[in-house]
């Protein structure tokens, strides 16, 4: 398997990078923490957030110039943080030079507000979403969802984290910036003027980079200076797969993933992500200690066809003197999975290229009608190469894979989950409360490619019994083919 140190050999040429004597680049820029994006109240208590959709330039290889996007800045955007329970209400403004949308991955809102395709929002106008958090505490993100620009926008830099805590989950390092870090992981491919290459669209799955950003920072650094650091990650990128975990082999414990904390810590040595997946992992460091977050393909490429190579993510060093931190607590909060009822409704989604069920998405056609509060079983077949699978405005449980169950650290609270090429997966989905006849949520493919192709559907939901009276046709709407 071929081998690459994080950046490719144009972007070390340019980043100057030195050697550590073993062939590798010394990662030497300190990791780039987002800004939190400060909150106002507005008359009725809602805490207010401005999201400005921007274009800009910047210095990601030292000495280069490159164009980007982001929110509030240049590159990537804020972390917004929220708690269980506040009135959220978001203005965001769309300063690109072509229509996009904010949409709010992993957050249980009304249809109107999901920030999907339907949510379009032209340049210079501004789009106000707001609604009530309820959900656990959970490490969510925020990226453009424009049908058929998807990947492009993303890519160019648009995306952000968006934080829910909650006052009564587990007591857990918090403290941002600190020991609570986020990790927003993408890859890029540079060309020899540092401007990003934006050839690399078509083909099976779309754009594979050999530059691997954290955070925006190329060749990132962490300074650790307590024994526990809980990381965030997000596999932000636009199609390929992370194994993440450390180049000593040292285990860690992931206490949560995309919906919310685990019932338990669960201890493992490599956590697979794909794009829209995440994973909060805590993991403990000895002073003066330096170890490399990398990324490992899969032994014998067994479960991906999505071209595997091994990456370096991160070093982190651990300070001479690290502050003690409190043990991880052996109960984290997370339920069991939701018994699934007898006679519960099962449905089938067949994936090939960009089709789901043998058609590409029409954003006037309603694929499937939903009743609130329903706990259903959606059976994803994949007969062709690697696709995952992400469900707007739920939580799911992976019942197994190939006959199968998960892996331990995957059996959680989850809303996207990797379909290996030709394997079969069982996801037990429970669906909320906001129901809405006209206005639909997404079911789709989040590698990029795909889902900008077509790889995607809708559904409604709607009061129960009324399932009937839907019109499977919405009023407004056009045909991407």
């Amino acid at each position: 398997m071929k081998r690459r140190d994080l950046l490719s050999l144009a972007a070390l040429a340019t980043l100057g990078a030195c050697s550590s004597g073993t062939g590798k680049p010394t990662f030497s820029h300190r990791l780039r923490i987002p800004d939190q994006a400060p909150a106002t109240t507005g008359p009725d208590g809602a805490r207010q957030f401005a999201l400005t959709l921007q274009t800009g330039r910047s210095e990601i290889l030292p000495g280069r110039s490159t164009a980007t996007w982001g929110i509030n800045g240049l590159h990537l955007g804020p972390v917004v943080r929220v708690r269980r329970g506040d009135r959220v209400r978001i203005a965001v403004t769309n300063r690109l030079p072509e229509a996009s949308t904010l949409h709010w991955h992993g957050l249980y809102l009304p249809a109107r507000m999901d920030g999907g395709p339907h949510q379009m929002i032209e340049p210079g106008a501004t789009w106000t979403p707001e609604w009530t958090v309820d959900q656990p505490a959970t490490t969510s993100w925020f990226h453009p969802h424009p049908h058929g620009r998807t990947a492009m926008h993303v890519y160019r830099g648009v995306a952000g984290l968006f934080l829910v805590d909650d006052p009564a989950g587990p007591p857990l390092p918090s403290r941002y910036g600190v020991d609570d870090i986020p990790l927003i992981v993408q890859d890029k491919a540079f060309d020899g003027d540092g401007e990003f290459t934006t050839g690399g669209f078509g083909g099976t799955f779309g754009m594979l980079g050999d530059t691997v950003l954290v955070n925006g920072t190329a060749g990132a650094r962490f300074e650790a200076t307590t024994s526990l650091v809980r990381f965030r990650l997000l596999n932000a990128s636009n199609a390929r797969v992370y194994r993440a975990g450390f180049a000593d082999g040292r285990s860690f414990r992931v206490v949560a993933t995309d919906s919310g904390p685990l019932a338990r810590p669960v201890t493992t040595d490599r956590v697979k992500i794909s794009p829209g997946e995440r994973a909060e992992i805590v993991v403990a460091f000895v002073p003066g200690e330096t170890v490399v977050m990398d990324s490992r393909g899969e032994p014998a490429r067994q479960a991906n066809d999505i071209e595997e190579e091994d990456f370096d993510l991160l070093t982190v060093v651990a300070a001479g003197r690290l502050a003690p931190s409190p043990a991880i607590p052996a109960a984290l909060g997370g339920g069991p999975p939701p018994v699934v009822p007898p006679g519960a409704r099962v449905r089938r989604f067949s994936l090939s290229g960009s089709e789901i069920n043998g058609r590409d998405m029409d954003l006037a056609r309603i694929d499937e009608v939903v009743p609130a509060g329903a706990h259903e079983i959606w059976e994803i077949d994949n007969t062709t190469y690697a696709h995952n699978f992400h469900v707007h405005d739920v939580t799911f449980r992976i019942l197994d894979i190939n006959g199968a169950p998960p892996p331990e650290y995957q059996a959680g609270p989850k809303d996207t989950v990797f379909i290996p090429k030709k394997a079969r997966v069982r996801l037990s989905i429970s669906f909320g409360k906001y129901t809405d006849a006209t206005m639909p949520y997404m079911y789709h493919c989040h590698i990029l490619r795909h889902e900008d192709r077509g790889m995607m559907g809708q559904f409604v939901v709607v009061a129960p019994g009324t399932e009937s009276q839907v019109s499977r046709t919405l009023a407004t709407g056009h045909h991407h083919g």
